[in-house]
């Protein structure tokens, strides 16, 4: 049987990605597509820029887009995001959300509906970028003395938030394996006289421009080597095709806040 699946942010470069790969998949049906008030899809077959009929119009009204749908899968702003999960909460539609950017208290109310509904929530989607995660961990962990360690994320011109969500989890569990709290030891940018570098921090560095898709290296500097483990993506399509994978995953599970390790039978709870 085919997971029912809606999409937010119809008309945007990953929507876009998204519906592409749900009519291609022979065991997903596109149930909804959600765009923002004013957009020129409104109204639209949902498979219009594919040149081809979805049976699907893309609409502004959330219950119209959700209904029918198991999963939506969300790829819009943190604000959007949240509206959105009232909706599903109430309709029992479980979410994958791939927004960035997200506060800490919206970051609680996304825990809190996942007591109702299914809900995967990671930075990517990549399953490449969900295996580096877990090198990181080993790496870390090896690597837990004299070992300086840097981030450097890039991405296109339009991203809007900084460092990019999958930089900070790459941080997140990196100062995991080695027992520290990131918010307390992560420096996010250096200009002037800054001193010598603090061994306990983990740097960011960012870059913005052109096209790039994103681009992802974890440095270790140690004294006479240098670790890096990178990832570079050259399409969204990995990111689509792993989002598939996890509205497949919550298809058949319960309510809870699932990550992609969990899809990708990486922790106990995977399959």
């Amino acid at each position: 049987m085919s997971v029912r699946i809606a999409i937010a942010g119809a008309s945007g470069r990953m929507g876009r990605m998204l519906i592409e790969a749900v009519m291609q998949s022979p065991d997903c049906q596109l149930s909804g597509a959600l765009d923002r008030d004013g957009s020129l899809l409104l109204g639209q077959d949902a498979g219009a820029f594919l040149g081809r009929e979805s049976g699907v119009r893309v609409t502004s009204d959330l219950r119209e887009g959700l209904a029918g749908a198991q999963v939506l899968i969300d790829f819009t702003r943190p604000e959007g995001t949240l509206a959105h999960l009232a909706l599903c909460e109430e309709l029992g539609v479980a979410m994958v959300i791939g927004t960035t950017g997200f506060e800490p208290e919206q970051k609680a109310r996304i825990a809190a509906g996942a007591q109702k509904i299914g809900i995967m929530m990671a930075p990517n989607m990549s399953v490449g970028v969900n295996v580096v995660l877990k090198l990181l961990d080993m790496a870390a962990r090896a690597l837990n003395e004299g070992y300086d360690i840097e981030i450097i994320e890039a991405h296109h011109r339009h991203k809007v938030d900084a460092p990019s969500g999958t930089a900070l989890k790459m941080g997140e569990v990196v100062a995991g394996a080695l027992g520290r709290d990131l918010q307390a030891c992560a420096v996010y940018g250096r200009e002037g006289v800054t001193g010598e570098r603090d061994p306990s921090t983990i740097g960011f560095a960012t870059v913005r421009g052109g096209d790039i898709i994103g681009d992802h290296t974890v440095l270790f500097a140690g004294t006479g080597e240098r670790i890096e483990i990178s990832h570079k993506s050259s399409s969204r399509a990995t990111y689509a095709q792993g989002s598939l994978r996890a509205a497949r995953f919550l298809a058949r599970s319960g309510p809870g806040l699932y990550g992609m390790d969990d899809v990708l039978g990486l922790t106990g709870r995977g399959a």
